[in-house]
């Protein structure tokens, strides 16, 4: 089918998702081995012709990971660590599933493995065939399943919401993250507010210099990745 034929059908986004089990996968073999979650956060190209993967890891101390890829000899690297998991950056070349698509065209937008079992949701632009761009998927990846096909009316952001949660909490300290979600949780963002400064420190049992302090860390520090510039290039600032 031709671009124009495509775009004469429909001008909506068409998502494409598919299921991924095979092992030879690392964010899939990491997941299954590691009985943990794992979810592309960013990818970037190197000079090289090979790719960078950022994914956040759940449920799995880092140091598991860490050995999990090596006795798979999987190409990974530590970036931040916490106590549940952890940032970590993997070099895939075009044999990877998600590099794939992103070359014939596909926006990815869910890239995670649970446990074994693999998930990739991508969109296709309305200027692509989502047809040409699922036959010639399946094709190099006999091991994955087409799970569904779905019509929307936009692209969606590209800016990953588990890759800005896992930014946030790798920037916060443990004390700043209490704060500003007690706060967000007992109203003090609402308008009008249901409570004022005070109300929260005394519900945390801090003193209300202290609730300043903390609170407005946080925000600076989340208004920084809101507005700061990208260095091109880089792997995702911590």
């Amino acid at each position: 089918m031709t671009e124009q034929r495509r775009s004469d059908r429909s001008a909506s986004v068409r998502e494409i998702e598919f299921d991924v089990s095979a092992a030879a996968y690392p964010f899939v073999v990491v997941s299954e081995t590691a009985d943990c979650r794992i979810e592309l956060a960013e990818m970037l190209p190197r000079d090289d012709g090979q790719y960078v993967e950022f994914f956040t890891v759940t449920d799995a101390a880092a140091s598991r990971i860490l050995d999990v890829a090596d006795e798979n000899d999987v190409d990974i690297r530590l970036l931040s660590e916490h106590p549940n998991g952890g940032l970590f950056e993997f070099h895939v070349d075009s044999s990877s599933p998600t590099v794939m698509l992103a070359e014939l065209g596909a926006l990815l937008r869910v890239v995670q493995g649970v446990d074994g079992t693999g998930r990739i949701i991508a969109e296709v632009p309305p200027r692509y065939d989502e047809v040409e761009i699922v036959d010639a998927f399946l094709e190099e990846n006999p091991n994955a399943e087409l799970a569904a096909k779905r019509d929307k009316d936009e692209l969606e952001p590209l800016f990953s919401q588990t890759a800005f949660r896992q930014k946030l909490h790798a920037r916060l300290t443990e004390r700043q993250h209490e704060v500003l979600e007690a706060a967000f949780d007992a109203g003090y963002y609402d308008w009008p507010r249901k409570c004022s400064g005070e109300d929260v420190a005394a519900e945390l049992g801090i003193t209300s210099p202290t609730f300043s302090q903390h609170i407005h860390a946080a925000e600076r520090k989340l208004l920084t990745m809101l507005f700061e510039e990208p260095q091109s290039g880089s792997h995702p600032r911590e």
